[in-house]
Formats: C-alpha cells, structure tokens, sequence
C-alpha cells in the first residue's frame, strides 16, 4: 500500500499549485483523504479532508483559496491551492483513514510560496 504525493514547487505569492494524492494497493474511495501540512518548527496541521462519500472540509485558513476533490477512477485526491500566500509553505501530505486514525501517509511535497 502506497499513497504518492506530487505537485509541490515553488510559486510566487498569488500563484497556484495542485497537489496529487495517488494510491496503490488500495481503493481510495473506500478512506476518507486527508492533506496536512508541516512549516519548519512548527506542527504538522489539517488543511482538508474529504470523505469517502465526497464531504469537503477546510481549516479557515485556507477556506475560499483551497479546493479539495477525488477521482476515484485514478485512484487520487487532488488539492488545488490558490491565491497562495507565503504563510502556506510547508511539507504537504496526504493521508488515508477509514474514520479513525490515519493508516497510511504519504511521503510529503514540499510547497514554497516566496517572491
């Protein structure tokens, strides 16, 4: 079981990334998807979810800037981030839970919003 994530770089202020959340080994729409972030020196913290039936949640930070979504043909969760700001870079991860803890991570894109 295997969970990649991809789709971090480098953008300035105000730009867009989509990050990617592909699964194998398992049917993602089976979990619910989670993305976190991890800034340096700080805690990893939720940034949304999106439950297996489609539910959408989002931390107010990033509410009306971020959108989560899933594939379930491709087997993958998508984050599309925009409007980023520099306070949004950190390691992303994704993450798969069945409703209780997260059983499977990904390894981490690193996102770097700077002018």
């Amino acid at each position: 079981v295997q969970l990649q994530a991809s789709g971090g770089g480098q953008v300035q202020p105000g730009g867009s990334l989509r990050l990617s959340c592909v699964a194998s080994g398992l049917t993602l729409d089976d979990y619910a998807v989670g993305w976190f972030r991890q800034a340096p020196g700080k805690e990893r913290e939720g940034v949304s979810c999106i439950s297996s039936s489609g539910t959408e949640y989002y931390a107010d930070s990033v509410k009306g800037r971020f959108t989560i979504s899933r594939d379930n043909a491709k087997n993958t969760v998508y984050l599309q981030m925009n409007s980023l700001k520099p306070e949004d870079t950190a390691v992303y991860y994704c993450g798969a839970s069945r409703g209780g803890a997260y059983e499977y991570w990904g390894q981490g894109t690193q996102v770097t919003v700077s002018s």
